[in-house]
C-alpha cells in the first residue's frame, strides 16, 4: 500500500460545520515527499432549497448561483467523489485548519449522505493531519528560515499573509484550489527549513505515537491555538489524568496559570467557570487552568528538552516557575483528583431536535450501517419503493431529506408538499436548523453591500436574485 496525502479545502456557505454546506471542494494528492502524484480535484456542490449561504461567504469565495448551477453536483454525488478521495487506502487527509473545520464539514456531510462519518480517518491505514498547528510549532519552536508576518504588532498565521511574506504564489485566496496549492507550498517550506520538526509532527497523526509521549505528572510542551499569539501558541502543561468518559482525551493543567482554583475551589464552582472566557471572569476570579488534549486530533506535544536555553529566553518562559507549580500539583493530588471526575462528568447538553445535527448523539449500529450502505448503492426508484427498517430514529428523516435533495423525482405528491413545507419552515424560523433564514440573508446582504467592492456587489446581486426566486418558489 502506497502512502499519500490528500490536501483539501472546502469553500462553504458559512462557518458552522453543523448546519452550513460545502459549495466547493478542491484537493491535490501528493506523496509523502510532497510531490504531486495525481491531477487536481475541483468539485462544486449544488445547494438544496432549504439552504442559503451567508452573504459574507459569497463575498469571500466569489462563487455565484450560476457557477453552482452549471458545475455543481447534487450533494450525494459530490460527497461520493469526496469520499473516494479521502477513503483511498493509505490516505492522510490534510489541510490548513482542517481538523477544526473541514474535517467537521466532511463528517456532517458524510453523515447526511449515509457514509460512515469516521471510517475514512483510520481504516485502510488512513489518517488525518493539520498544517496549522505545524505552522504554530515552527513559529514557537524553530522559527528560522521562515518569514513571520505581523498584524497590529502580533504575528498573524493567516494562510494568505504567510504565503505573501514568504514569496509563495497563492493565486486567488479563498478559492479552494488556490488555497490547497498554497498549503502544500507552505508545507514544503517548513519541511525544507525544519525537516526534523516536520517529520516529528507528521508522525503525531498517529494517536499511538502521541500516547508514547505522555506520562502522567510529567510536564510537556504543547502547541495550541488556545494559547494565543501573545503566548506564541505555546504552553508547558502537566498531564493530570485521562478523561473519565473519553479515552482519547487527556486532562492537562496549563502551568502558565495559577493552579490555586484547582486546589482551593470546590468542583461545582470550577465546573461553572471551566469554559468561561478569561475576560468574562468576575473581579478576583482566576481562570481554571485545565485543558483537554485529544490524542486523536494530531496534538502538538513534545518533551521539555525541545526547549533550548535560547528558546526559553526568546519565548520568555519561566521554567523554574512551571516546575514549582508541577511539584505543587504532584504533592497535592488528593486535593484535586476527585474534582476531575465531577468537572468532566457526563454532560446533559441540550440536544438539537434536528437529526442532521445529531451526528455526535451516538454511533450508528452495525445493522443500520449495512442499511446505509445499501441506501447509497440503491437506484433512486428503489429508495422510494423499498422499506428501510432502520433501528436508529435519526435515519428515516435523513433518508427522506436525502431523497428530496438528490432525487426529487422520486417523491410522491404528498412528499413533495412535505418537502416544500420543510423548506418554508427552515427558511423562516431560525430554530429549524438552517444557517440563514431569508430574513437574516436579506439583512446581512444589505450590510455587506455597504462595504463590498464592485465585483463583490455583482456576486451579491446574483445571490439576491437567487434568494428572491427561491422565496417565490416556496411561497415564503
Amino acid at each position: 500500500m502506497t502512502s499519500s496525502i490528500f490536501w483539501y479545502d472546502y469553500e462553504t456557505t458559512g462557518i458552522n460545520p453543523r448546519n452550513d454546506r460545502a459549495l466547493q471542494m478542491a484537493g491535490i494528492r501528493t506523496d509523502t515527499e510532497l510531490n504531486e502524484i495525481a491531477p487536481p480535484v475541483n468539485l462544486h456542490c449544488q445547494l438544496s432549497d432549504d439552504i442559503l449561504p451567508h452573504p459574507v461567504a459569497c463575498m469571500i469565495t466569489g462563487i455565484t448561483p450560476a457557477t453552482l448551477s452549471e458545475k455543481g453536483l447534487c450533494e450525494a454525488d459530490f460527497m461520493t467523489r469526496v469520499h473516494a478521495e479521502l477513503s483511498a487506502p493509505g490516505t492522510c487527509g490534510a489541510g490548513y485548519n482542517t481538523l477544526r473545520f473541514d474535517d467537521e464539514v466532511t463528517r456532517y456531510s458524510f453523515y447526511r449522505n449515509f457514509f460512515d462519518p469516521y471510517a475514512r480517518e483510520w481504516q485502510g491505514g488512513n489518517s488525518r493531519w493539520d498544517l496549522i498547528d505545524v505552522v504554530r510549532a515552527a513559529y514557537a519552536l524553530r522559527p528560522d528560515g521562515i518569514v513571520w508576518p505581523e498584524q497590529d504588532g502580533r504575528v498573524t498565521l493567516k494562510l494568505e499573509r504567510l504565503t505573501a511574506a514568504n514569496g509563495i504564489d497563492h493565486g486567488q485566496a479563498h478559492d479552494a484550489l488556490s488555497d490547497v496549492r498554497a498549503t502544500i507550498a507552505l508545507a514544503r517550506l517548513i519541511r525544507e527549513k525544519q525537516p526534523k520538526l516536520y517529520d516529528y509532527l507528521f508522525a503525531l497523526r498517529s494517536k499511538q505515537k502521541v500516547q508514547e509521549q505522555v506520562r502522567l505528572m510529567q510536564p510537556l510542551v504543547h502547541i495550541s491555538g488556545r494559547f494565543s499569539a501573545a503566548r506564541n501558541y505555546l504552553g508547558v502543561v502537566l498531564p493530570l489524568a485521562w478523561h473519565p468518559h473519553n479515552r482519547n482525551a487527556l486532562i492537562v493543567c496549563d502551568l502558565h496559570l495559577d493552579p490555586s482554583p484547582l486546589l482551593q475551589d470546590d468542583a461545582e464552582i470550577l465546573k461553572q467557570r471551566l469554559y468561561t472566557r478569561h475576560e468574562a471572569l468576575g473581579e478576583g476570579e482566576l481562570p481554571v487552568p485545565l485543558k483537554l488534549l485529544h490524542i486523536n486530533r494530531c496534538p502538538v506535544i513534545a518533551p521539555l528538552g525541545v526547549l533550548r536555553s535560547e528558546d526559553q529566553q526568546r519565548l520568555q518562559l519561566d521554567m523554574a516557575g512551571y516546575q514549582a507549580r508541577a511539584t505543587q500539583l504532584s504533592e497535592s493530588r488528593e486535593v484535586w483528583q476527585d474534582k476531575l471526575s465531577v468537572l468532566y462528568g457526563k454532560e446533559d447538553f441540550a440536544a438539537s431536535e434536528d437529526p442532521e445535527q445529531q451526528l455526535y448523539d451516538g454511533f450508528i449500529g452495525d445493522r443500520d450501517r449495512r442499511l446505509c450502505e445499501q441506501v447509497r448503492q440503491a437506484e433512486p426508484e428503489q429508495l422510494a419503493r423499498d422499506a428501510w427498517p432502520f433501528d436508529d430514529a435519526r435515519l428515516p428523516e435523513l433518508l427522506f431529506r436525502y431523497r428530496a435533495r438528490n432525487f426529487p423525482d422520486t417523491l410522491s405528491s404528498e412528499e413533495q408538499q412535505r418537502w416544500q413545507d420543510f423548506c418554508q419552515q427552515r427558511l423562516s424560523d431560525p430554530e429549524r436548523g438552517a444557517p440563514n433564514t431569508l430574513k437574516d440573508f436579506a439583512t446581512a446582504l444589505a450590510e455587506c453591500s455597504l462595504s463590498a467592492a464592485p465585483e463583490q456587489l455583482e456576486v451579491l446581486r446574483q445571490w439576491q436574485d437567487y434568494a428572491q426566486a427561491l422565496s417565490k418558489r416556496l411561497g415564503v
